[in-house]
C-alpha cells in the first residue's frame, strides 16, 4: 500500500454544481486534502478511475484507501476536525450512513438541476462537450 503525504479529495470538475460545491467546502470547511478535479488528476495513481470519479466524489486517504460518495464527504469532515469532525463521524455509522448515502444519491443523481449545474452534468463524461 502506498501512503501519501495528504490526502486527496477528487471531485468532477465540468460539473458546475460540483465545482462549486468544492470551492464552499473550500471556504467554510478545514481540511488537509488536496482538491482536485479528476479531469487534471493521475487517477491511476490515486487507485481510482473517470468512471467512479464522474459518478461521486472520491477521498484518497493518506494509506490509499478511497471512500467514495458520502463516505468520501465524511472523511473529509473528520479531517477538518473541531465541530466538523463528530458530524463526519455520525455519517459513518448505520442508520446515518445508510441516510448519507440517499441524500448523496439523491444530489449527485440530479445535479444537473440544481443551483451552478449544467445540461452536462447529466451527461456521462464520454458524452460531454468538448470530451472529443
Amino acid at each position: 500500500m502506498s501512503f501519501r503525504e495528504r490526502p486527496v479529495l477528487v471531485y468532477d470538475g465540468d460539473c458546475g454544481f460540483c465545482t462549486a460545491s468544492v470551492r464552499f467546502l473550500e471556504r467554510r470547511v478545514p481540511t488537509s486534502a488536496e482538491v482536485v478535479a479528476f479531469q487534471f488528476a493521475d487517477l491511476g495513481s490515486l487507485g481510482i478511475d473517470a468512471e467512479q470519479a464522474s459518478y461521486e466524489v472520491v477521498w484518497v486517504a493518506r494509506d490509499g484507501r478511497t471512500y467514495g460518495g458520502a463516505q468520501g464527504i465524511a472523511r473529509l469532515l473528520v479531517d477538518a476536525g473541531k465541530l466538523w469532525r463528530p458530524l463526519g463521524m455520525v455519517a459513518m455509522v448505520p442508520p446515518f450512513r445508510w441516510l448519507a448515502h440517499g441524500l448523496y444519491r439523491l444530489v449527485a443523481n440530479n445535479r444537473y438541476r440544481l443551483p451552478g449545474g449544467t445540461p452536462a452534468c447529466a451527461l456521462p463524461p464520454g458524452q460531454r462537450p468538448g470530451s472529443g
